[in-house]
């Protein structure tokens, strides 16, 4: 469904051809691809400035409400794991303080301490702006040091880079001459040639000029003498909020978020293909397929991000590899009611939940980790329209996802039999651990961890309980109860729990014994563990390209797939549901191709989107019959060029 984002998303920079490169943009990578057969591997994101990376995400946080200052306090004094360079943004503006003598962190220190959303704005962004004009000023005074003088200069691009996010849309001009004012420093150091070579000395009076161009520009945007009251915390200049307070930025995510697929990518088992059932003779599931990775369903922020609901469930699995700071506590969780996807149904609480698998939909309700929807239709759009402040979905859009998520299958256990016992060859602990499960404990009023784990019904009972993993609720309620999880494909779906607080089966079961008081020895929660990861292993649970089914023909392939819908929504002349598809597909295949450095693949792709893109047209002027010869012309195509290019 949906798949994955890049982090310079100061750039919207692909509108028109590109319309949804965005998501790419967002997640902070470039797709890089091998030459044939055509494949696509995303690398790792750019290390970040430490100021930089502190300063974006500490904004994003004072963007939610309610703000969490601990947060704030985390980011702006601790490394990321290896996701930034250089000192902590503390170390390093106290270092910079040190030497220019000023006191900008003891002014951030002050507002974080205070809780003064304005104030740490103002404080962090003038500690940014001046810790570059300082690395300016470093480079200016060794100039005849070209090693030195472009080390600074780099450290202070790479500290720019925390405002360059938004300069592209707030002030295109502006961006453009400090763009320029960049290289021209870099190429006035690089005037010295190679040491020992007797190359020309540094160009000081072009360094000067673009060190003078930035240094104004910094003072007058990012250090005005007096801040305004901001209702909202973006990196963009100051002036310009001032002269137009209706400029504020497209969505967008600090660094460090990921909204890539989770690699390996998990296999997806559908019903109907375990059938022999041709999704093309499927109308509403195939329709139901597209709605799934689409992003025009939902609101803003998640839509203009590329945010759909494959992208927390590729292949109908989990993503853990999702993460957006302040929403998502670990990869793999997020707080989906929280001010930044719906602020009208911000809960105030922090309550992030780990995404769940969808396989087996059909056999798993009710449905929310609160159990709080007996009907997966009603869900659907709850999370539509509630969680991602989504227009009202049409009943064909409703109907249609569930069609096709109801398809969504568990992958083959081949350590269980039908009625969810154990066979073949299993080890021993297995089966002694399948004997724990079964034993039924005084602790927990008799009952046994089958009791609601049924193996018989998928390991689960369909039923909400609380076990005390949500902390204690009301004295009137049952604030905690959770669903029962199936445990079907587990072993690849940690962290555990519904919150993600466990990294292994084996601490589920250790807190597990430890909180209803079981009693069990080291041995028998080893041996329960082995059972429970034995219930959890599927049968090829990632998916695995080949010569033939290469990620080119596979789009290809895929994409006709679901535009097979059309020969039923031309013939009925069913403008809204079309426009959808042909959005959603043509935007998709646009992503894709960014994505292709073979030339005739990315080509081909582009060209195919242009066609769909002039299909959408015809249908929005009344043209069906137009449309339809064009729809055949584009399968004639697709399938020609899927067959010669691999």
């Amino acid at each position: 469904m949906l798949n994955a984002a890049l982090m310079l998303s100061c750039e919207q920079l692909f509108t028109g051809l590109l319309r949804r490169f965005r998501r790419a943009i967002l997640a902070g990578v470039v797709a890089a691809v091998a030459s044939q057969p055509v494949s696509a591997q995303v690398p790792s994101e750019a290390p970040w400035s430490a100021v930089a990376y502190a300063y974006l995400n500490a904004l994003f946080v004072l963007n939610l409400q309610p703000i969490d200052w601990q947060l704030i306090e985390h980011v702006l004094t601790t490394d990321h794991d290896g996701r930034i360079l250089g000192p902590t943004a503390s170390e390093h503006l106290i270092d910079l303080d040190k030497a220019a003598g000023t006191a900008h962190w003891q002014a951030i220190e002050t507002a974080v301490k205070a809780q003064s959303p304005d104030a740490l704005y103002a404080a962090a962004t003038r500690a940014v702006s001046a810790a570059i004009r300082q690395h300016l000023a470093n480079a200016a005074a060794t100039l005849n040091q070209p090693g030195l003088a472009g080390t600074e200069v780099n450290q202070a691009q790479s500290l720019y880079r925390a405002f360059a996010q938004s300069l592209k849309q707030t002030d295109p001009e502006g961006f453009r001459s400090l763009g320029l004012a960049w290289l021209e420093l870099a190429s006035s150091i690089r005037q010295t040639g190679l040491i020992g070579t007797g190359g020309l000395p540094a160009d000081e009076a072009a360094f000067a000029s673009a060190q003078a161009m930035l240094t104004s520009y910094l003072k007058q945007n990012f250090e005005p003498a007096a801040f305004a009251p901001r209702k909202t915390f973006e990196p963009i200049p100051e002036q310009r909020a001032l002269a137009d307070p209706h400029v504020k930025l497209a969505p967008w995510l600090p660094p460090g978020s990921d909204l890539s697929d989770h690699k390996p990518l998990p296999r997806l088992a559908l019903r109907f293909e375990e059938q022999g059932v041709d999704e093309r003779n499927l109308f509403m599931v195939a329709y139901g397929d597209m709605l799934f990775s689409s992003a025009e369903i939902l609101g803003n922020p998640a839509r203009s991000l590329g945010i759909a609901c494959s992208t927390c469930h590729p292949q109908s699995d989990t993503n853990q590899h999702f993460f957006i700071t302040g929403i998502s506590p670990h990869g793999g969780a997020v707080d989906v009611d929280s001010s930044f996807f719906n602020a009208r149904f911000n809960d105030y609480r922090s309550d992030a939940l780990d995404i769940p698998s969808l396989r087996g939909l059909r056999f798993t309700g009710p449905y929310g980790r609160d159990g709080r929807f007996a009907s997966l239709r009603d869900f659907t759009r709850h999370v539509i329209v509630n969680d991602f402040a989504g227009q009202e979905p049409t009943p064909l859009v409703l109907d249609a996802l569930v069609a096709y998520m109801l398809e969504f299958d568990f992958l083959p256990a081949s350590n269980l039999d039908r009625d969810g016992r154990l066979k073949g060859t299993v080890s021993d602990a297995a089966k002694r651990g399948e004997g724990l499960f079964a034993t039924a404990y005084p602790a927990m009023h008799g009952r046994s961890c089958a009791s609601c784990h049924t193996p018989s019904s998928h390991f689960t009972d369909n039923e909400v309980h609380d076990i005390g993993s949500a902390g204690d609720g009301a004295a009137s309620g049952f604030n905690g109860a959770i669903d029962t999880p199936t445990l079907l494909g587990t072993l690849y779906t940690g962290p555990y729990l519904h919150d993600g607080r466990f990294e292994s089966l084996a601490d589920v079961i250790a807190w597990k014994d430890e909180t209803f008081g079981l009693g069990l020895s080291d041995g028998e929660k080893a041996d329960l563990t082995t059972y429970v990861e034995a219930v959890g292993q599927s049968e090829q649970p990632y998916q695995v390209p080949n010569d033939e089914t290469t990620p080119f023909r596979l789009m290809v392939e895929e994409r006709l797939v679901v535009l097979s819908t059309l020969n039923t929504l031309i013939p009925d002349q069913d403008r809204h549901h079309a426009d959808l598809l042909l959005r959603t597909v043509a935007g998709e295949m646009e992503l894709d191709a960014a994505a292709l450095s073979h030339r005739d693949a990315r080509e081909e792709t582009l060209a195919l989107a242009e066609r769909l893109w002039g299909i959408r047209d015809l249908i929005l002027h009344d043209s069906w019959d137009e449309a339809g010869l064009a729809w055949q012309d584009y399968q004639a195509v697709a399938a020609s060029v899927s067959s010669a290019i691999r």
